[in-house]
């Protein structure tokens, strides 16, 4: 039985329809991701789903007594309360309660009044009579979860650490089904692995909206596809839905074109203009008159934004080279010991999780900022072309045309004087978008407007800091093609995975500790190279202090030691069975099995990871209990 449905729903906004006649079933432990270009109407429709907003026509159904809870695009909450408050949040009805009595057991704490006692006498009889202290524990055990601090204000977190904090609100409420608009959205790469395997584990419903590639094709189990109005299902992988989707557009294409030859045929008959008009002919006629309003109410797929890029005069041969850079702010360092050699043509990305120092190599690099101490040297002839994740070049009072010509009419183009209008046009901006303020665009299009400010300049190397934040999966794949043949030099700050991958010959790896270290290739090749990192539990509990005493270290036992010399073995076993699945599911015919055969092999799948992840852990467990304690 479904937890949710929605039947021929339909909802517009204005003249525009967002959803026309959808159909939609939702079941307990889906994981679907919500796919369509910017401004289909996606956030809209998780508002739909959330029970904010009705369908205009149609059905919308929830089953009796589950509870939805949503994750918004913008983890933009102004707020001066602590964590706990905030979260608590999440519980409608006792949220000022809970937090009431958290403020004051935290009074009591500092300064235990005769008044302080009181009042949290008074606030724990009125959370007996709520059964709050089962609410309270709710709020206590999702905090723990997430690793958030509850008594640090909501105001100092980072934007990665916010967007954890409005999960826990999310989360805290126990949802059946858990609505996430772009999640991943101001995460590291360390964040968004961390956010997988939480949701991973997650038994409600899931439904999100992503254009992380990477992130999609781990968690979804099924995609949904808004397209110009029309909801459709494509189970299976993000792989396979590509894959069909591509076919449709192509019969789609096919169709339309014989539907639009027919229609012309009929138009030149109908201007002969004596036979229509004959008796015989008038079903002729009609049947023209329903083709024409077919075609008048058919909506057309939006364009792909038309990228060029205008490489300026070739630099020197060495573009940057650092030998034992240090930098820091105050007593912290940031950069250590930091030496590298950059030559024209490289294209290096920059990863590294919030706050380790990203920009701050950015701006060493660009000589915006000076080393404490070593040597770091420029090429010659550079004309820099520089992508702000914080857009600050754009003007908010200031409109989309005036940002991108200063005031002209005309701007060049690889030696060519085009009228701004028509440039904007390739970067999917109407003529009667032209005059508004940069302010009152969405996420997506300020990163657009940005792009066709920056490719106005000819320049031999591109720095772009976060370029993929806001963008549709087609606007992304266009701009992925246009930096893959840039002659120049790239230096790209990133937490999309896949990007990096398709894009960068090397990394640059920003650790805690300020150590750069370079890998050759993307990514994932920075995962196959790296050491394998220990695993959470492990690294817990090596990290907690142990209490002081006489009593020695439990060593292992017979079995335990069984166990441990096992283990190897059972990982081996572990890892061929993922392989063996992985490369099963990578096959085109897989999804041309049975749907029931499909979802086994991919649970199969997940399953064999879960085991794996289990077994490292008992390993690295049992190796440090067995290794000899040196005092």
């Amino acid at each position: 039985m479904p937890l949710l449905r929605l039947e021929k729903a339909n909802l517009a906004y204005g003249h525009k329809p967002l959803l026309e006649n959808a159909d939609l079933e939702i079941f307990r432990g889906e994981r679907v991701c919500l796919l369509g270009r910017n401004g289909e109407g996606k956030t809209s429709m998780l508002r739909l789903l959330a029970g904010e907003v009705q369908p205009d026509d149609g059905k919308y159904w929830l089953r009796p007594g589950l509870r939805v809870a949503q994750l918004s695009q913008q983890a933009d909450l102004d707020s001066d309360d602590i964590v706990f408050d905030v979260v608590a949040e999440g519980l409608p009805g006792l949220a000022e309660l809970l937090s009431d009595y958290h403020a004051a057991a935290m009074q009591m704490a500092s300064d235990p009044g005769a008044a302080e006692v009181n009042r949290l006498a008074e606030l724990q009889h009125e959370l007996e009579a709520a059964n709050g202290w089962q609410l309270e524990q709710q709020v206590e055990t999702v905090l723990s979860r997430l690793g958030l601090d509850g008594d640090v204000p909501f105001s100092s977190l980072s934007g990665g650490w916010r967007r954890r904090a409005m999960l826990a609100r999310a989360l805290v409420s126990e949802p059946d089904i858990l609505l996430l608009d772009e999640p991943t959205n101001h995460l590291d790469i360390e964040a968004i692995a961390w956010l997988e395997e939480f949701l991973l584990e997650y038994t409600g419903a899931l439904l999100f909206v992503s254009h992380d590639r990477a992130f999609v094709r781990r968690m979804a189990t099924r995609i949904l596809e808004l397209d110009r109005g029309r909801l459709s299902s494509w189970p299976g992988n993000y792989d396979a839905y590509l894959s069909g989707k591509a076919e449709q557009l192509e019969t789609e294409a096919r169709h339309n074109a014989l539907f639009d030859k027919r229609l012309s045929e009929e138009e030149v008959w109908i201007r002969q203009g004596i036979k229509a008009r004959r008796t015989r002919n008038e079903g002729r006629v009609r049947a023209l008159e329903a083709m024409r309003e077919q075609r008048r109410a058919r909506r057309e797929r939006g364009g792909n934004a038309v990228f060029q890029l205008e490489s300026g005069e070739s630099s020197g041969k060495l573009v940057f080279e650092a030998e034992h850079v240090n930098f820091g702010y105050g007593e912290k360092i940031v950069i250590r010991d930091f030496s590298t050699r950059i030559m024209r043509g490289d294209r290096i990305g920059i990863i590294g999780p919030n706050g380790a120092g990203k920009s701050t190599l950015v701006k060493l690099l660009l000589g915006e900022l000076s080393p404490i101490s070593g040597t770091l040297s420029r090429g010659t002839k550079l004309e820099i072309a520089y992508f702000d994740q914080q857009r600050a070049q754009l003007d908010p009072d200031r409109s989309v045309m005036d940002n991108v010509a200063d005031g002209n009419q005309h701007v060049m183009i690889s030696g060519n004087r085009r009228h701004v209008a028509g440039y904007l046009q390739d970067f999917l901006f109407p003529p009667e978008r032209l005059q508004s303020p940069v302010k009152s665009l969405s996420g997506g299009e300020r990163n657009r407007l940005l792009l066709a400010r920056l490719f106005t300049q000819p320049a031999n190397l591109l720095v772009m800091d976060e370029p993929t934040n806001d963008l549709d999966v087609e606007t992304l794949e266009l701009l992925e093609e246009l930096i893959s043949q840039y002659p120049g030099t790239l230096l790209l700050v990133s937490h999309d995975r896949e990007f990096l991958d398709n894009v960068v010959t090397s990394s640059l790896v920003i650790t805690r500790e300020g150590k750069v270290e370079e890998y050759v290739g993307g990514y994932s090749d920075w995962l196959r190279q790296r050491p394998r990192p220990e695993s959470a539990a492990v690294s817990r509990n090596r990290a907690e202090p142990k209490p002081q005493g006489t009593q020695k270290p439990a060593k292992l036992s017979y079995k335990q030691q069984r166990e441990l010399d096992g283990l190897p073995a059972r990982i081996e076993e572990l890892e061929n069975e993922q392989a063996r699945l992985t490369a099963l599911i990578s096959e085109t015919s897989f999804y041309q099995q049975d749907k029931d055969l499909i979802q086994a092999t991919l649970k199969k799948l997940d399953k064999t990871n879960g085991d794996l992840e289990t077994v490292f852990e008992r390993w690295a467990e049992l190796e440090a209990r067995g290794k000899p304690d040196i005092k």
